[in-house]
C-alpha cells in the first residue's frame, strides 16, 4: 500500500473538524470509514498523528504531515481546476490576424465582450494587411483572420461590416482649407492638394487620379496608428474608413468625396479544415454584423 491523496483529503479535513464525526459529515461518509482510512494513513506514515482517539490534538509528526498534505492537496486542486477549465474551453488561446484599421475600430469592443466569458483565455493580436491574414490563416499561424475586400469581391469568409472610405488629412491643412472655402474639393482630386500617404486601403477606391496618386507616393505605411501619426505631423494625407480615425481624431479631418463613393468591407475567415469550438468559436460568433 502507498499514500494516496484520499488520505491526504481524510486527514487534513478530520484535523480541521477535530472529530471523527465533523469530517465524515464533511467527506459524505461514515466516522468508522474515516477512522478506518485514518488507521491506514498512520500505519504508512509510521506512527500515531493524533495524541488522542477524539482527533482533537495533532502530535508533533501529525502537525508536520499536516502542513505537506495541504500543500499536496492544494497543487492537485489546481491543477485539477485547470484542466477543468481546459476542458470547458475557458481556457487557451485565441491568434488572431487583422487589418490594422480592424485592430483600432473593430477588435477593442470585441475583446472587452470575450473577457468578460472567457478571462482566462490568451489573446494574440497580429496587425498585417489583408495578403498576410490570408497567408497566416492558411499556414494556421492564425485561428481568426480579418480582411478588408470591396463590395464586389468574391465572396471570402463572412462579412463583419462595412463602411465608406474617405480622405483623412490635417486640420488645417491644405485639404481641409479647400473645404473650408468651399473650393471643387468634393471628390478624390482633392488628395492632389497633398502627398499621398499610400496604405492597402488605396486599392480598393477604384478612381484614376487615386490610380496615379498612389503610383506617385513616395511615403507608405500599412501600420493605421503610424498613418494618423503622419497625417497630423503634415507628412501628407491618407484614405481609410472613419472607423480608423474615429476613436482618435485630435488634429485630423475626415471626408467622404461625394462624387465617387468607395467602400470597403471588413470580412472574417477561418481555415476550412479546421474544427473551430470552445474560445475560437466563442470570438468567432462575436465578430458579428
Amino acid at each position: 500500500m502507498s499514500i494516496k491523496l484520499e488520505m491526504l483529503k481524510t486527514f487534513s479535513v478530520t484535523a480541521a473538524q477535530g472529530t471523527l464525526a465533523g469530517a465524515a459529515a464533511v467527506l459524505g461518509r461514515t466516522p468508522s470509514a474515516v477512522s478506518m482510512m485514518l488507521a491506514q494513513f498512520e500505519e504508512e506514515v509510521g506512527g500515531p498523528l493524533f495524541e488522542t482517539d477524539r482527533k482533537s490534538r495533532l502530535t508533533p509528526l501529525g502537525q508536520l504531515v499536516l502542513l505537506e498534505s495541504q500543500r499536496a492537496t492544494d497543487v492537485f486542486d489546481k491543477s485539477a481546476n485547470a484542466i477543468r477549465r481546459h476542458a470547458m474551453s475557458t481556457t487557451g488561446i485565441v491568434r488572431i490576424a487583422a487589418v490594422p484599421s480592424a485592430t483600432v475600430a473593430l477588435l477593442p469592443d470585441v475583446i472587452e465582450a470575450f473577457r468578460a466569458v472567457h478571462p482566462d483565455v490568451r489573446i494574440e493580436i497580429s496587425d498585417v494587411d489583408s495578403i498576410t491574414v490570408r497567408a497566416r490563416v492558411e499556414y494556421d499561424e492564425a485561428d481568426i483572420g480579418i480582411v478588408s475586400a470591396p463590395p464586389d469581391a468574391p465572396l471570402e469568409g463572412e462579412r463583419i461590416r462595412s463602411d465608406d472610405l474617405g480622405i483623412v488629412c490635417a486640420e488645417n491643412g491644405p485639404i481641409h482649407m479647400a473645404y473650408l472655402r468651399n473650393e471643387d474639393a468634393s471628390g478624390w482630386e482633392a488628395l492632389g492638394l497633398e502627398s499621398l500617404i499610400a496604405n492597402p486601403l488605396c486599392e480598393l477606391v477604384d478612381d484614376p487620379i487615386v490610380n496615379d496618386l498612389r503610383f506617385a507616393s513616395t511615403l507608405e505605411a500599412r501600420n493605421t496608428t503610424a498613418i494618423l501619426s503622419f497625417v497630423r505631423r503634415g507628412l501628407g494625407a491618407s484614405i481609410l474608413p472613419f472607423d480608423a480615425v474615429r476613436s482618435q481624431p485630435d488634429g485630423l479631418k475626415f471626408f467622404v468625396p461625394t462624387q465617387s463613393v468607395s467602400q470597403r468591407e471588413l470580412r472574417k475567415i477561418r481555415h476550412e479544415k479546421e474544427m473551430v469550438r470552445g474560445p475560437i468559436l466563442a470570438f468567432w460568433n462575436l465578430l458579428a454584423q
